[in-house]
Parts: C-alpha cells; structure tokens; sequence
C-alpha cells in the first residue's frame, strides 16, 4: 500500500509541477487579455460565447470521458494485454471523432439560438449578441481537439506517462497570448483574434501527443468495431456521466445567464475571479484527482478494497493539508494580486475591487470542489455512474435558486457565493453517500487531521495579512517592491503553516520534514 501511495504522490507531483507551469502561462494569459480587452462589452461576449465549446469540453473530456475511458483501459491493458488495448483505442477514437464532428457542425449552425439561450441579458446591449454569436462559431471546433487529447490523456496516464498532457495547456496559453499581441490589432474586432488563438492552441494541443501515443506502441488507425464489449461498457458509463458533467456545467451557465443581466463588467469580473480560484485547484487538485484514478480503478478490479479505501483517505488527506491554506492565502492574496498583475490599460482600480470580491466569495467552496473531484470519479471506478448524476442533479438547484435569490442584493458576489454554497452541497453529500456505500471512510482520522491543522491555518493568517498591510494595492505602485511583498507574505505564510502543522503533530509535514533533512544528510556526507 506504501508503495500505491508513492505512485499516487509522484503521479501528483508531476502533474502538479507541469500543471503550475501551464496555470502561470494562464496568469500571464489573463494578464495581457486584462490589459489588453479589460472588463466590459468585448470581454463579456468572450467569456459568454467560449461557455459553450468550453461547456461541451467538460462533458466529453475532463468529466465523463476520462471517468469512463481510464478504468475501462486500464482493465483492458493490466487483464487482457495491449493489443486488446490497441484496438479497444482504435474503436474509440474514430467513434469519438464521427460524434465530434456532428457536433461541431450542429453547434456552428445552432450557435445564434444557443447563444441568445446563454447570454440573453446581452439582448439589451447593442450587437453584443451579435459578437457573441461570431467568437463562439470561430471557436467550436476547439472541442473537437481537446476532447480527443483527453482521450489520448487517458491512455497515457494509464501507461504512467503523466507530464507531456499535463504540458499541454501552456500551448493553449502561448496562442492565447500570442493571437492577443501579435493578432489583434490586426483585425476589424480586435478580440475576435482571441478566438482564433483558442482554435490554434486547441490544435497545437492534440497534435503534440501523437508522437508520445505512437511510442508507447499505440495508433490511431481507424476501426468501426464499435460494438466491441469494451467499447460499448464505456458509452454505458459515458451517458450518465455527460449527464453529471452536463448538470455541473449548467451550474457555470446559469451564474453567467444571470450575470449577464447585472451591470456591464459582471460577467468578466467573475470569470478573472474564477480564474484565481482555479490556480490551485488546477495545479493540486486536477493533478491529485487524475492521478488516484487509474491507481483506484486498478485496485477496485483487483478486489483489494482495503487498498481501495487506504488510497482514497490519503487522496482526501492531501486535500485537506492543500486547500484549506490555498483558501486562506486566496482571501488574503485577492486585491494584492489582480492589483500587482491585472491593473492597467483597460483593467481599472474599481475592476481590481469587483474582481478581488467575487475571488474571496469562490475561495471557501476550494476545499469542497476538492473533495468532489475525488470523490466523484471514485463512484466512477466502482461502476457507479448514478449516483454522481442524481447529486448534480440537485446541486443545479441549489446554485440557481441561492444565485437567484442572492443576485438582487450582493450583485456579482452573490452569484460567487452561491456557486460556493453548492459545492460545500455537492461535497458534503457526495461523501456521505460513498461513506454509507463503503461503510465508513475512516473519517475520524480526517477530522482529527483537521483539528491539528486549524493552528497553523490561523498561524499563517496573521502572517501573511501583517506583510501585506504594509501597501495600499489599490494605489499604482512600483512593481517590483510590491511583488516582493506578496511573494514575503505568501512565503512567510507557508512556513507558518508548515511550522505550525509540525508543533501539532500532522504527520504527512513531519513526513517531509524528515525527508528533507535525511536528504540533506546524505548530500553532506556525500561532499
């Protein structure tokens, strides 16, 4: 079990550093669409009209698909060996490509309706709609691209290669920044050159993979056997899942939808907001969440449900150690942030403000994404598609009523702290349900892992908040002294955390602790 975990916490570790690499190619992404488009009328028809392929992209790729694909390949590959895998992949990936198809075609000449369904606060705003309308069909086919990389993603994670697809969204990021600097003045609508850079990363994205997927002795030559046993298992475990990933995604829908019906500038301050908020989740919890998953699906077809649970307390474990500070530090770190690296050209002191406030009212509901993002694939690798499903279900309910009820009096930030409500909802439930199904989770351990956590947490609070009072952000500045403070605040912070988890006895820091001197030791006798 020792050694799962290891597997599972280097898998983590990789992806964690490719992912950080590509979330701070996102910043810099962020940065220059700030500076360049700010937040108001073009921003706002971007982000509305990139939900739609970016929406289509959850269903087929991060979600259902991979949650289908890797325990059914990884099955295949460990049981019946790879030329089973090769032509279950080979049937998979042409079926995938003929749907795909369809649905970028569908989705072109279907655009102007879905647009006006998803942004219909724009119909008051003069060819708002319009823009919309052209930068999502210049932008659809992006889901043809990233769904089959996530299918290529699958097979590679399940053959232990986790760094070269963990890559692969700086290339999205360079295309962005690139299309934004090099492209825009060059067009009519400047921002439309931003949809051309989503279509040109999205290509650039798939295309670098094949090469890996072809040395690792896998094609992609086309087969029509789709009535394959394996490959109709996983359009089984496919439909349900779209439908889970299809209810969360809607949950994104509705706060836009109704964003776009608040002043100009909502939809965009909380999409920087969210934007933020998915710096650590992305860099951690993705990485943790894709990484236990073909450790788990192996485990649950082998029987060992001791393994099974061991290895879901130690996924659930290092949630806790990493989100609960990342939370903090996100509440702590908003207005200095977007006020060090957003503030400027187009993106203005009262954008820092709106944008800061709806990041503090995500930031609470990380931990809880966290948890549903483990949680949630695990009812996957037990062949249990049902019950993520039904739990979306009613946590689409949740958010839209909170965000309808909660957007009259707080504006923006009552549709942010709405999304936060339901994913404590979803979190919350979801583990209970897996609790009940499995007969306890060994929650006790958690709880008391919370406990010892809580000092450092307050620790690092009072840190980081005495560095950081030290500058009014919402004044221009020079930058470097200021990125100094951040980087001392946030540094500082850590090591609190870090020194706190220590003096109350959380195991997993002490772990590392030892690690690292024992590291160092050896290095020293070595000189």
């Amino acid at each position: 079990m020792a050694s799962e975990q290891r597997k599972i916490a280097k898998a983590t570790g990789v992806l964690a550093a490719a992912t950080a690499l590509s979330r701070l190619a996102g910043l810099a992404r962020d940065m220059v669409i700030a500076v360049v488009f700010g937040a108001g009328f073009v921003t706002d028809a971007f982000f509305v009209a990139f939900t739609i392929p970016n929406l289509l992209r959850r269903f087929f790729a991060e979600g259902s698909l991979t949650a289908a694909f890797v325990p059914t390949f990884s099955e295949v590959y460990h049981k019946e060996g790879r030329d089973a895998a090769r032509q279950m992949l080979r049937a998979c990936w042409t079926l995938l490509l003929l749907v795909l198809i369809s649905i970028v075609l569908l989705g072109v000449l279907a655009s102007p309706w879905v647009v006006k369904a998803i942004g219909y606060g724009f119909v008051g705003v003069e060819g708002k709609l319009e823009l919309t309308n052209l930068l999502n069909r210049v932008m659809f086919p992006y889901i043809l691209c990233v769904s089959l990389l996530a299918l290529l993603t699958g097979v590679l994670n399940v053959l232990g290669h986790f760094l070269l697809p963990a890559l692969s969204p700086v290339l999205l990021n360079l295309a962005m920044i690139g299309s934004a600097l090099v492209l825009a003045p060059r067009f009519e609508q400047p921002i439309l050159a931003l949809a051309v850079g989503v279509l040109i990363g999205g290509i650039m994205q798939l295309v670098v993979q094949f090469p890996v997927v072809y040395t690792k002795g896998f094609d992609l030559k086309f087969s029509v056997l789709f009535r394959q046993p394996r490959v109709l298992q996983v359009a089984r475990l496919m439909l349900p899942g779209i439908a889970g990933v299809a209810i969360y995604q809607i949950n994104v829908i509705v706060t836009r939808l109704l964003a776009s019906f608040l002043q100009e500038g909502s939809v965009s301050w909380l999409y920087y907001g969210q934007r933020l908020f998915e710096f650590p989740q992305g860099i951690f919890i993705v990485s943790l969440a894709q990484a236990v998953l073909p450790s788990m699906s192996r485990q649950a077809t082998d029987g060992d449900r001791a393994g099974f649970h061991e290895s879901l307390r130690f996924a659930l474990l290092l949630i806790l150690l990493v989100a609960l500070p990342a939370s903090v530090g996100l509440v702590l770190c908003a207005e200095p942030v977007y006020s060090l690296f957003f503030m400027g050209g187009a993106f203005t002191a009262f954008d820092v403000t709106q944008a800061a406030r709806a990041l503090v009212w995500y930031a609470p509901g990380l931990l809880f994404v966290g948890v549903s993002r483990v949680v949630a694939p695990t009812f996957y690798a037990l062949k249990d598609t049902r019950t993520p499903v039904i739990v979306s279900f009613w946590t689409l309910l949740v958010n839209a009523g909170l965000g309808y009820m909660l957007m009259g009096p707080f504006g923006h930030v009552g549709l942010a702290l709405a999304l936060t409500l339901a994913s404590v909802f979803n979190g919350l439930v979801l583990l209970t349900l897996l609790a009940r199904r499995e007969g306890g989770l060994g929650g006790e351990r958690l709880l008391a892992n919370l406990a010892r956590l809580l000092p450092g947490l307050g620790l690092m609070a009072v840190v980081a908040h005495t560095v950081l009072a030290r500058v009014d952000w919402l004044t221009p500045g020079p930058f470097w002294p200021r990125l100094m403070i951040l980087m001392a605040a946030v540094c500082g912070g850590a090591v609190a955390y870090a020194l706190g988890c220590w003096v109350f006895g959380v195991d997993e820091i002490r772990r590392c602790g030892s690690f690292l001197v024992a590291k160092v030791t050896r290095r020293g006798r070595a000189v």
